[in-house]
C-alpha cells in the first residue's frame, strides 16, 4: 500500500509516495509557487497537480500538509473572492493590536486560544478584510486555510458535495479555534468579520474525510509546523528547531499552553496532543548578510566563525536585523556591542553572528520550557541553518542539551505521508488505529560543554537594547 504526502509552502509544493508501512520513499516530486505575501490559491491546486499527479494516482491515501496561517475565502458558489493572504502578509499588524485589546487583552486570548494573535493569525486577516474590503467582506460565505481548501479540492470540493474539513492542530493558529475543547470559537470570527463565516468541520486526526476522484483515502491534513513534527517523529522531551529564513523551536506536549506574553503560541498538533511553539524573524538570514558583509559565503562565513573562541572575544550581536517577533519587537534593529581595535576581525564578526542566531533560539527553547512546563532533554536540528559547520559545532554547547542532526528530508510532506498512513490503516480496520510508528532518518548526534557565558552575554544586551529602543 501507498500514502502521498503534500507539502504546500508559501515557495512550492512538494510531495512524497512512500510505503504505507515504513514510509520508505518510493517517489518525489515538486512544482514552485509564486512569490510574495498573497497568491490565488489556484496556483497551489495548479502546482499539486501538474507535479504530482501520477505520483498521487499512485497513492492509497493522502494528506495535505500547508502553510498556517493563511485566509482563504469563497462565496456562496464555493469561488475564491480574493487571493489569499499569508502568513508572512504584514498589513493586518494595526487590526492585530486591536483585535488584542477589544477582546480582552492577552490574558483572555491565551485562556480561550492558546495565543495572543500577531499579525500572521488568519483573525487579523478577517478584520483587515472587513475593514478595508467591506463589498469582498460582505460575499464571503467560508474561510478555510489553504490546507483546507486543498484537501477540499482533493475530493472534487462542491461538485461532488464534499465536506470542508479541518484538523485542529491548523485550526488552532487562526484566532477563532479553542485547542483544548477542539472546538471553534464562531462569534469571535464573527465580530471579526463582521459575520459569521462558515468554518470546516474539525475532523479527528486519524479519520478519513473524502476520497479522491481514483479512490484515495483523504486523511484530515493539518499545519506545516504539525506536519514537520509528524515526520520527525516528535516523543515528550524532543524540540525541534527549524533554522531557515525564519526560525522556530516547538515541542510536542500533553499539556496545552498559555502564554500571555504572546511569545508562545499555544498550537495543537496533529495527533491529539499540542505543540507549543516560538517563532523569530531573524535566523539563517543574519548569516547570510553578515557573510555578504565580511565578503564571503555562508559556508565561509563557518570557517570563519570556527576559527574565534567562544564569545567571540567579547563581541555581542542582537540579530534583529528585520525588527523581531519573539520578543514582540517589530521596530527593532540589529546590535553588535563590545567591539575594540583588538578583537574586530572578520572571524570574532563571523562567530558572534552564529552565536546571536543560536543564543535567540535557545531563548525561545527557553520560552516554551516555562509556558510548558516540558524540560527540553534533546533538539532536533533541521532547516537549510543546520547544513552549517559552524551551527553544527556550536549549537550543543549554546542549547546546552544534546543536539541531533536528521539526515535532509522533506519532513512536512513526510509527516502528511504518515497521517495518510494512519487514516488508511484506520479505515481499513473498522477503528481508531495507532499512528504508524515509521522508523526515524539516519542521524547524526552532537555533545559539547555548555556555554552559560555566551548566552549571559546575550541576555544582557538584549535586556538593554529593549531599554534602548523603547
Amino acid at each position: 500500500m501507498l500514502v502521498a504526502g503534500i507539502d504546500s509552502s508559501t515557495q512550492s509544493t512538494k510531495i512524497l509516495l512512500c510505503d504505507a508501512e515504513d514510509g520508505t520513499v518510493v517517489g518525489e516530486a515538486s512544482a514552485p509557487h509564486p512569490d510574495g505575501t498573497e497568491c490565488h490559491p489556484d496556483y497551489w491546486w495548479d502546482a499539486l497537480s501538474g507535479a504530482g499527479r501520477e505520483l498521487l494516482e499512485r497513492a492509497d491515501a493522502v494528506a495535505v500538509a500547508a502553510q498556517q496561517h493563511g485566509m482563504v475565502t469563497l462565496d456562496d458558489s464555493g469561488s475564491v473572492i480574493r487571493p489569499a493572504m499569508l502568513w508572512n502578509n504584514v498589513k493586518s499588524a494595526p487590526q492585530a493590536a486591536r483585535l488584542v485589546e477589544e477582546f480582552g487583552g492577552p490574558a483572555e486570548w491565551a485562556r480561550r486560544t492558546g495565543s495572543v494573535p500577531s499579525m500572521s493569525f488568519t483573525i487579523t486577516k478577517l478584520r483587515w478584510l472587513a475593514e478595508n474590503e467591506p463589498e469582498n467582506a460582505a460575499r464571503v460565505r467560508n474561510v478555510m486555510l489553504p490546507h483546507d481548501w486543498l484537501t477540499w479540492r482533493l475530493g472534487s470540493g462542491l461538485e461532488e458535495g464534499h465536506e470542508p474539513t479541518t484538523d485542529r492542530g491548523d485550526a488552532s493558529g487562526t484566532g477563532y479555534f479553542d485547542p483544548v475543547s477542539g472546538e471553534y470559537l464562531p462569534d469571535w470570527a464573527a465580530r471579526a468579520l463582521g459575520h459569521e463565516p462558515g468554518l470546516p468541520r474539525v475532523a479527528e486526526p486519524h479519520e478519513t474525510v473524502g476520497r479522491t476522484p481514483w479512490g484515495a483515502a483523504i486523511a484530515p491534513g493539518t499545519g506545516d509546523n504539525m506536519g514537520a513534527a509528524l515526520g520527525l517523529g516528535l516523543r515528550e522531551g524532543d524540540f525541534a528547531v527549524s533554522i531557515g529564513t525564519s526560525g522556530t523551536a516547538y515541542a510536542v506536549t500533553p499539556r496545552p499552553s498559555a502564554d500571555e506574553s504572546g511569545s508562545v503560541a499555544g498550537f495543537a498538533d496533529a495527533s491529539g496532543r499540542f505543540l507549543p511553539l516560538v517563532a523569530t524573524v531573524n535566523a539563517a538570514r543574519v548569516m547570510v548578510v553578515t557573510a555578504r558583509t565580511l565578503g564571503t559565503d555562508p559556508a565561509g562565513l563557518a570557517r570563519m566563525a570556527l576559527k574565534a573562541e567562544p564569545g567571540a572575544g567579547g563581541i555581542t550581536f542582537l540579530p534583529y536585523l528585520d525588527g523581531e517577533r519573539t520578543p514582540n519587537r517589530p521596530d527593532a534593529n540589529g546590535v553588535i556591542r563590545g567591539i575594540t581595535s583588538s578583537n574586530m576581525t572578520p572571524e570574532n564578526l563571523a562567530r558572534a553572528s552564529v552565536e546571536a542566531v543560536l543564543c535567540s533560539l535557545a531563548d525561545a527553547i527557553d520560552n516554551v520550557t516555562d509556558a510548558t512546563g516540558t524540560a527540553p532533554e534533546r533538539v532536533i536540528l533541521i532547516g537549510g541553518g543546520a547544513k552549517s559547520e559552524a551551527i553544527r559545532a556550536l549549537a550543543p554547547a549554546i542549547f546546552g542539551i544534546p543536539v541531533i542532526v536528521p539526515e535532509p528530508a522533506e519532513y512536512v510532506a513526510l509527516g502528511a505521508a504518515r497521517q495518510a498512513a494512519w487514516a488508511l490503516a484506520s479505515s481499513s480496520g473498522g477503528g481508531a488505529a495507532d499512528l504508524p510508528e515509521w522508523a526515524g532518518r539516519p542521524s547524526e548526534t552532537l555533545e559539547a560543554a555548555p556555554q552559560p557565558r555566551v548566552r549571559e552575554q546575550y541576555a544582557s544586551l538584549r535586556q538593554d537594547a529593549a531599554a534602548w529602543q523603547l
